[in-house]
């Protein structure tokens, strides 16, 4: 066995963990990283990347083929800034091959012995398949294959109206293909629901079917002729299956035991600063039992390198992240939806709206469907939830916003470009301040007593 000593052992070469190691290596620290499988882990090969590229490429309403070319070729444009020979380049020591704790201080991978000042478990997570009566017999795919389909499917029955659920039936109907989404309770259930509504209202008018309240009961059949029986009897055909009902952390091969890290049902047990009950390890991205986005991975990768490289207490946090889903229209969300929000502030609370059809740059392009909604105790949004075209660009300044604690009055002192679809933002900041400037009987007295007192 070779032993290998290191600053920093970083385990997963996803989003979190390449991160981690380009920032660390960067700044001075030494770094192996761990990886057996593919490098850019789940975003860059079967997650982010390649279900917008297939989005875009169904609404430009390219053939089944172009479409899957479209999808593997912005693989490959992408995958060199995620490679082993670029990491090596910044002085990385990468090892191909899995990574498993055989002490608290030690990690085997292949014929090497890692032995690190530090470890950072960025296993990322997988598909979770339920255990679905007949399942195991019939044929399903999941994000980690649909994209290698070679021929269209004729009609795909989706199990699970989330976003990778919901995501994959739009660009699946745009393709041309029959689409059923399965859904056990309701679809986009995680969303606000006032906005989940105008997104399934569009799914449907698009020729979506989407059926809620659809517990999968049992599943029988073969490729191109596979039936799904729900709770409630009702029966649905199709010719392809995809599962799209969730995650689950990836840790089996990590002997998580060995190292005296406690696991979790949704991961590892991880503290505010990221840390493992072993206090050398770190665990971050969607192992570590929070949201699985690509961007929290990021985000946590600075949270540690901070603590890791420079000692300094560094704390993660959940009010600022937000989330976005590409369905068309996107439906994005930032901190508490409005029944978080009401839950949590009561009567302090306003909900602030305005809609898309107020906006001249939505009008002039025809994009007049949407909603923006601004949670509000004090001044201050909580929480911001929109609905439209561009719903995930429109986001990030809510983002910023909640990011540094800036109030309502921040967003409206802000000069938008006319006529922008940003301008939204600015406009619903207004609509915090219309009634209390324009509905004000004391404003009203003071404007008139201004007036006569000036000649």
């Amino acid at each position: 066995m070779n032993v290998i000593e290191t600053d920093i052992c970083v385990i997963g070469a996803g989003s979190g963990g390449l991160s981690v190691a380009s920032g660390a290596v960067q700044m001075g620290a030494s770094v192996v990283l761990l990886e057996g499988h593919k490098m850019g882990g789940d975003c860059l090969n079967y997650g982010c990347v390649p279900s917008k590229a297939l989005l875009h490429a169904g609404r430009a309403r390219l053939s089944w083929k172009a479409a899957h070319d479209h999808v593997h070729g912005t693989i490959a444009t992408i995958a060199p800034h995620d490679s082993v020979e670029r990491f090596e380049g910044l002085g990385v020591r990468v090892i191909s091959e899995y990574g498993a704790f055989i002490n608290p201080k030690q990690v085997r991978a292949g014929d090497h012995i890692i032995q690190a000042r530090r470890f950072v478990i960025a296993t990322g997570s997988s598909p979770f398949v339920p255990p679905i009566p007949g399942l195991e017999n019939v044929p399903y795919e999941t994000n980690e294959t649909i994209f290698e389909l070679k021929k269209k499917p004729a009609h795909l029955l989706v199990i699970g109206g989330g976003p990778i659920g919901m995501e994959m039936a739009e660009a699946h109907r745009a393709l041309g293909c029959e689409v059923t989404v399965i859904e056990g309770m309701k679809a986009f259930g995680k969303d606000d629901p006032e906005l989940a509504a105008i997104v399934l209202d569009k799914l449907r008018a698009d020729g979506i079917a989407i059926e809620e309240d659809a517990m999968a009961a049992e599943i029988r059949g073969r490729v191109g002729a596979i039936e799904v029986e729900v709770k409630d009897g009702r029966v649905f055909k199709g010719t392809h299956l995809l599962m799209a009902v969730g995650r689950k952390p990836n840790t089996d091969r990590l002997a998580l035991d060995k190292a005296g890290i406690e696991p979790t049902r949704g991961g590892i047990q991880v503290d505010s600063g990221l840390r493992t009950t072993n206090r050398k390890v770190y665990a971050i991205g969607d192992v570590a039992a929070g949201l699985q986005f690509t961007h929290v991975a990021g985000y946590h990768a600075g949270v540690i390198i901070r603590s890791m490289l420079f000692g300094l207490a560094s704390k993660s946090k959940t009010a600022h992240i937000p989330w976005v889903t590409y369905t068309s229209p996107e439906l994005a969300q930032v901190g508490m939806s409005e029944a978080e929000a009401k839950a949590a502030h009561g009567a302090a609370l306003e909900v602030i709206r305005f809609e898309f059809s107020g906006n001249d740059r939505a009008i002039a392009t025809g994009q007049t469907t949407g909603l923006a909604k601004a949670m509000v105790v004090k001044g201050r949004p909580v929480g911001v939830s929109i609905v439209g075209p561009g719903a995930g660009e429109l986001i990030n300044l809510w983002a910023m916003v909640l990011a540094n604690g800036l109030k309502m009055s921040h967003v409206a002192a802000m000069v938008a470009p006319y006529p922008t679809m940003g301008e939204i933002n600015k406009r619903l900041a207004g609509a915090y301040y219309a009634p209390r400037l324009f509905d004000n009987p004391k404003i009203k007295r003071i404007v008139r007593f201004v007036q006569r007192m000036i000649p």
